[in-house]
């Protein structure tokens, strides 16, 4: 935490704040933010995520960079490791326990602009989900999905995601719920591109839908999908007729690849 104390100094004075002014704004003492600042104590991770949103960095930011220093834009690389994207607010038990935030399909709309608003955030509801499989150690969530596109998972299915802090680790065809600042919730298998072109192809398991690629500033935030939840149990007939018809599309895409190629 080297450059916290530094951090803290810097953004306050930035912003015209007297130690006193930033410390009725996250609920302390002047004597506690004078502490910060001289390094002399180190703040909470409630405390730490106040801050960051008070100065509009990420608590990585705040701990690990130098922000008196910096300059510019900054480069699509640092935006993809997550240098550049807003704090995630979080919600705790009273064992300072995190707990799991739904994000139900009638708040999509919401969650688009209040992704980075703790009281929007804590307006959700949340629940803990003791199982061995999720990591006491990172930040998941539950988002409802809507439509066909990601067959056999059914519409308003709940996807159990995992923080994706770097976008850099993007797996191939890999299960990803996407906040879009133009489509809002998204649940498609990504490729990453970020190197090559700044961008991500998103695809659909349903073949009637067309792959398209999203630039990373269209992107606000990215999970990766660990499991599901759904109320709609399949049936065997469901999933045969969904193979047939994955088949049948793409003897479809075949045959005109083959007229084309013909004329």
């Amino acid at each position: 935490m080297s450059f916290l104390p530094l951090n803290i100094r810097s953004q306050r004075k930035k912003r015209g704040l007297t130690q006193e002014e930033l410390a009725n704004k996250i609920g302390l003492t002047r004597s506690i933010v004078g502490a910060y600042e001289e390094g002399r104590a180190e703040p909470k991770l409630s405390t730490l995520q106040n801050l960051a949103h008070l100065f509009d960095v990420t608590v990585d930011a705040l701990l690990d960079s130098d922000l008196s220093r910096s300059k510019g834009e900054l480069s699509g690389v640092q935006d993809a490791r997550g240098v550049g994207l807003r704090i995630l607010p979080v919600i705790t038990n009273q064992e300072n326990k995190e707990l799991i935030t739904i994000v139900p399909k009638k708040a999509a709309a919401g969650y688009l602009t209040g992704y980075s608003d703790p009281d929007f955030i804590e307006e959700l509801p949340r629940f803990a989900l003791p199982l061995t499989e999720l990591s006491q150690n990172r930040t998941y969530r539950l988002f409802q999905i809507m439509g066909d596109s990601m067959n056999p998972i059914a519409s308003d299915s709940y996807i159990i995601c995992e923080y994706l802090q770097d976008w850099l680790e993007i797996k191939d065809n890999k299960s990803y719920v996407i906040l879009t600042k133009d489509d809002g919730i998204v649940y498609k298998r990504l490729f990453n591109k970020i190197e090559k072109t700044n961008e991500v192809l998103l695809k659909s398991d349903n073949p009637e839908f067309h792959s398209y690629s999203l630039s990373l500033d269209a992107i606000l935030e990215i999970w990766k999908a660990v499991g599901y939840l759904s109320f709609e149990l399949p049936g065997t007939e469901d999933q045969s007729l969904d193979k047939l018809s994955s088949i049948v599309m793409e003897l479809k895409r075949d045959l005109n690849k083959l007229k084309s190629s013909r004329k």
